[in-house]
């Protein structure tokens, strides 16, 4: 990677690259109590700053009752004792104690605020202990962050990185992402017109994916002509582009034709949420997500998955390297982790082979194997079954007899 690159990164990587998916994720850390202990902090400086005021107004009150009676010193003949005034303003300092008022409040601060670097700390502990050395290909790295700009719309951020790494294949994605997001920009303002042309073009392979993205388009269309009240172009539009799709859509195609009869009432139309404003949004989703199914990609960006896998399973990361800190152990040297990594739904893109003997995880050294009673176990447990040699063992959930010889291997 050139040095030119990093500057991309680091200085023009704004907040709108993030996916709001993946903030959500972010939010996820325990940030809570951080926030609570700096809101803390905030309401005791407010609560001194007031009280540290209130005190020092009094004081200087007191201060400036003296002082004019002091200067209203002007008959000769009966002169104030200003000893007396000066006492008497003693009395009313200590009296006041606002040195001890000041402590007070300082003093809760300074608490509250002593509390916070652990507390910091804690919620934002040092993410390094978690990383492991790789060796990355940095041309596969700015062909994926370049892939992040493109998928985010930023078009000109993605153009100059790939310019300045000397990534010019990272560039293949980028007519296909620019021609996704001028069609995104036209449904946002509920023109079809884009998204039915390049559905047109490419109606064979949306059919061979089981996308119906083609009705659903003509069915907006012609559910804004409804709004419009023109029962003529509702029926002309219906013959056009709808009645194609009356043999494999009837009931779709049903509910279209009956709304014409509403036209004027459509709120009581017994379709009526055909017509709410979130239909857009909805499509619109479904048509950013079945194009990028048939381009091959994810919908959302690889780097934006990545971290936000990373983000959930880093405090399990973080934790377990504590705790081998503490027995002298490396993590590091480990080639599978001790411990379970749980993330959700949403990153679980591959099955995951756990055998229900050894409740070891399959590898490429551990593969799965198939016995004949059809029971799946990891090869070194076939082994130890089978004490190593070609002897029979009984399946630990049946009572089927198998040899290792006889197991077939699975791939994961």
């Amino acid at each position: 990677m050139k040095r030119k690159s990093y500057s991309v990164i680091s200085t023009m990587f704004p907040k709108q690259c993030l996916h709001p998916e993946l903030m959500t994720s972010i939010t996820r850390m325990e940030l809570s109590t951080a926030k609570d202990a700096l809101d803390r902090v905030a309401k005791k400086q407010k609560l001194s700053f007031s009280k540290s005021h209130e005190v020092i107004n009094q004081v200087s009150h007191e201060i400036e009752q003296a002082l004019v009676k002091i200067q209203s010193d002007e008959d000769p003949m009966f002169p104030i004792d200003q000893k007396s005034i000066l006492t008497e303003l003693k009395h009313k300092l200590i009296a006041t104690a606002p040195l001890k008022q000041l402590e007070g409040s300082q003093k809760e601060l300074n608490l509250n605020l002593s509390k916070l670097p652990k507390l910091l700390e804690k919620s934002f502990p040092d993410i390094s202990m978690a990383y492991r050395n790789v060796d990355f290909d940095f041309h596969i790295i700015n062909q994926i962050i370049a892939s992040h700009f493109y998928h985010q719309g930023l078009f000109d951020l993605g153009d100059c990185l790939i310019n300045e790494a000397g990534e010019p294949e990272a560039a293949a994605l980028r007519s296909h992402l620019l021609e996704l997001h001028q069609i995104l920009e036209a449904m946002r303002i509920e023109n079809t017109e884009p998204a039915l042309k390049w559905v047109s073009t490419n109606r064979e392979k949306l059919m061979q994916n089981g996308s119906n993205l083609e009705l659903k388009l003509h069915q907006q269309q012609f559910v804004e002509i409804l709004k419009r009240g023109s029962r003529a172009d509702a029926l002309n539009y219906a013959k056009t582009h709808l009645a194609s799709f009356a043999s494999s859509h009837m009931q779709e195609f049903q509910k279209l034709t009956v709304c014409i009869i509403w036209i004027g009432r459509l709120e009581k139309c017994p379709h009526s949420e055909l017509f709410a404003p979130i239909c857009w949004e909805k499509l619109t989703e479904e048509l950013n997500r079945d194009f990028c199914n048939f381009i091959g990609q994810s919908l959302q960006s690889p780097l934006s998955v990545a971290i936000a896998a990373g983000i959930e399973g880093l405090p399990t990361l973080l934790k377990l390297v504590n705790v081998m800190a503490a027995k002298k152990q490396e993590w590091q040297a480990l080639k599978q982790l001790p411990v379970p990594v749980e993330l959700g739904k949403e990153f679980q893109f591959h099955s995951i082979f756990v055998c229900p003997v050894s409740r070891d995880q399959g590898s490429e050294e551990n593969l799965p194997m198939l016995l004949p009673c059809f029971h799946v176990l990891c090869k070194k447990s076939i082994i130890n079954l089978s004490k190593g040699s070609s002897r029979s063992f009984k399946c630990p959930y049946c009572p089927a007899e198998a040899s290792a010889v006889v197991c077939r291997q699975l791939y994961i």
